[in-house]
């Protein structure tokens, strides 16, 4: 591991405390001029570090740039070597973990990303990727279920993404059916998964989550205006809520024949009882939001009185205003 880096773990490891540079170069095994020269190199990659004659160095709390040391610093001792790759900028966090898979990439991985150039969401929708002001991450998972179970993950992303939020914060997220955080209705957080299959075996190969939150958009184009909003949460870094994320949806996916999750899902959900339109191949159709079933899917109860279930991918819904 380059200085450099081994300086940043160590500053994201203690942020409440002054480190002496005699400390860190005898830590590192290193001159504390290479600790000097280290930290300088840090300040010119963005790092606010804050350094004074007899002080030592220490992160400065508003720094807030996304980086590997800082993410691993808050994920659980379990969860320590997950793989995690950092960008300042790239086209799409899911694009990378689709090169990573096609690279031989067989494991759990983590991509982040300051801002996307090309970042997706549903049906091919660009999603808004400012730099420094949101959270844009794919978590790679190589799970050990059936196709069938693998459409659950995106109910365990959203469900993740919101304990996440309530846990860290005091803030009271909403669930869009099937893949959007809300905020005192508005979209905060978007959730894109795609698979890689064996149609052999009927086994899932790999699952792309790939999930963006607005922390502290303020510019939003003109189009999301009135539909859009930041999360905004104090004090709290984009890595320590990346890392709890990530915790929470492993811990999710490494047991998701455990269908308890839905419960939060259900009780956070933001359509479940209200009467809600909905679009089925280009018609436009009205209908109740009656339940979410065991396998994330949204029943309905039509005009007519029937009920039906809809699926991922099929329709979008909009909550009636």
């Amino acid at each position: 591991m380059p200085l450099k880096s081994e300086i940043l773990k160590e500053l994201e490891a203690n942020r409440d405390t002054d480190l002496s540079g005699q400390m860190l170069a005898e830590k590192l095994s290193v001159s504390r001029n290479a600790v000097w020269k280290a930290v300088n190199t840090l300040k010119d990659e963005g790092y606010t570090i804050l350094s004074g004659q007899n002080k030592g160095y220490r992160l400065a709390e508003n720094n807030d740039l996304i980086s590997a040391e800082g993410i691993k610093n808050f994920l659980c001792d379990k969860n320590k070597q997950l793989p995690v790759y950092i960008y300042k900028e790239i086209d799409s966090t899911n694009n990378e973990a689709k090169r990573l898979i096609a690279n031989g990439m067989t494991t759990n991985a983590l991509i982040a990303a300051e801002t996307q150039t090309a970042g997706r969401g549903r049906f091919g929708r660009q999603f808004y990727s400012p730099e420094q002001t949101g959270i844009y991450m794919t978590l790679i998972v190589n799970p050990q279920f059936n196709i069938n179970d693998a459409v659950l993950i995106t109910s365990a992303a959203s469900v993740a993404v919101v304990r996440t939020i309530e846990k860290l914060t005091d803030k009271k997220p909403q669930i869009k059916w099937v893949n959007d955080v809300y905020l005192d209705g508005k979209k905060i957080c978007g959730i894109l998964t795609e698979a890689t299959t064996s149609f052999e075996t009927g086994t899932v190969q790999s699952i792309i989550i790939g999930i963006g939150i607005n922390i502290s958009t303020a510019d939003f184009p003109v189009e999301l205006k009135d539909v859009a909003a930041a999360l905004n949460p104090d004090g709290i870094t984009r890595n320590k809520l990346i890392a709890t994320i990530v915790d929470n949806l492993l811990e999710l996916t490494d047991n998701l024949t455990d269908r308890s999750f839905l419960d939060d899902y259900r009780s956070h959900s933001l359509v479940i009882g209200k009467h809600i339109d909905y679009y089925k191949n280009g018609e436009k159709f009205n209908a109740y939001a009656a339940a979410i079933d065991d396998t994330g899917g949204l029943v309905i109860r039509n005009a007519n009185g029937s009920e039906e279930t809809l699926r991922s991918g099929e329709i979008t819904v909009r909550v009636k205003r």
